[in-house]
């Protein structure tokens, strides 16, 4: 017996959903945001004006930078306890719900301590406080997903907190919040979006909620992708957010496998995005991975799928046409840097997600796929 949780209360799809928020109790709201670009959009403003007109007191919590680190959270753990929130809103990328998640329990639970991941013993709920996401990118589905992705410098490791405590209350899709989004980090989430997807897809743990979303998700971006990078027009902008959450509703209640692995073990290392790691390894994950009987069938079947001949292939031509390179010597990661901290980065690759990857990974299997992923050369 297994009990699914693919989403929180509510998700709000379409253009100017922002306006939701309207209709939700909110007397004190914490804001957490990244940088510049949801203050430039406008987005900020238009949600500090909804929360003006209900009278509600704001504090925004922001310049959030991607790969976010425990550090964040105890900054504004310290602001939440003067402020007395009652709700956060995490809105922005990844990494702005991300800490927007772990602030929301760490709040109310404040006997944890972040600073050692190893061991929390996390609640299932949250007590009292509401937590709302609005993603302005797609791909790494946290308005869905009971993982909050928090970098440990001191151990150069991105490790994924999970619990179901961390599932928003409700996502907010406002497609209109990703029409400003550069052309890479359209690519670069966007893969991020299939990558959650297919690992999920191939994993042992799948099961056939989980399985409609993933084929669903997998479809709806191989058709729109595409779209979404070279015209950033406002259908397939709002299509794969939608493919988006859907994977990430279905990974998780599944797990993912060796490429998040290994993108955690990277970025947690170097400041390269999540997306883009995910990206360069999916091929080289996929190509060991397909020994496997039934990750071979489900591959021809996913080739079926979308209508190509080769769905390894398929996702190679995807990355070649949204210019993201093919290793990650290429994406700008140094021989020296790779060399130098290969050891650490081969023990932290078979971590994580690793570990419910499809087919076991021995050490010495693990030291000839980042080779081959950081050469751009075949697996031997």
């Amino acid at each position: 017996m297994k009990e699914l949780k693919l989403h929180g209360n509510s998700i709000i799809i379409g253009k100017d959903s922002l306006n939701y928020i309207e209709n939700i109790d909110i007397k004190k709201a914490f804001i957490v945001t990244g940088g510049n670009s949801m203050f430039k959009i406008g987005a900020i403003d238009r949600l500090s004006n909804i929360l003006k007109t209900k009278k509600a007191e704001i504090y925004i919590f922001s310049d959030i930078k991607k790969n976010p680190s425990f550090e964040y959270v105890l900054k504004g753990l310290e602001i939440m306890k003067k402020f007395k929130p009652d709700t956060v809103i995490g809105i922005g990328g990844g990494s702005s719900i991300d800490i927007a998640k772990a602030l929301s329990v760490f709040y109310e639970y404040n006997e944890l301590d972040i600073k050692n991941p190893n061991r929390l013993n996390l609640p299932k709920e949250r007590k009292n406080i509401k937590l709302i996401a609005i993603p302005s990118t797609s791909g790494t589905a946290a308005e869905v997903t009971r993982a909050s992705v928090i970098t440990y410098n001191n151990i150069n490791l991105k490790i994924g907190l999970k619990c179901d405590a961390f599932i928003p209350d409700i996502a907010i899709l406002d497609s209109s919040l990703t029409l400003s989004m550069p052309k890479y980090l359209v690519a670069e989430t966007g893969m991020d979006a299939l990558t959650h997807a297919v690992e999920c897809y191939i994993n042992k743990n799948i099961n056939p909620y989980s399985e409609a979303l993933a084929e669903g998700a997998i479809k709806g971006l191989f058709n729109y992708l595409p779209s979404s990078y070279e015209k950033g027009d406002l259908e397939s902008r709002e299509k794969v957010h939608i493919y988006s959450t859907m994977a990430g509703s279905a990974f998780s209640n599944v797990g993912l496998g060796m490429a998040h692995g290994i993108s955690h073990a990277f970025g947690g290392k170097f400041d390269f995005s999540h997306g883009l790691l995910n990206a360069v390894a999916l091929p080289y994950v996929l190509r060991y991975n397909s020994r496997d009987k039934e990750v071979k069938r489900r591959l021809n079947y996913l080739s079926k799928l979308i209508d190509a001949t080769d769905f390894i292939e398929a996702v190679i031509t995807l990355n070649k046409k949204l210019n993201i390179p093919s290793s990650f010597k290429d994406i700008g990661l140094s021989e020296k840097d790779f060399s130098n901290n290969f050891s650490e980065l081969l023990e932290n690759s078979l971590k994580g997600s690793t570990k419910v990857n499809p087919i076991e990974i021995t050490e010495n299997e693990m030291k000839k796929i980042l080779y081959a992923i950081y050469y751009g050369k075949k697996y031997e």
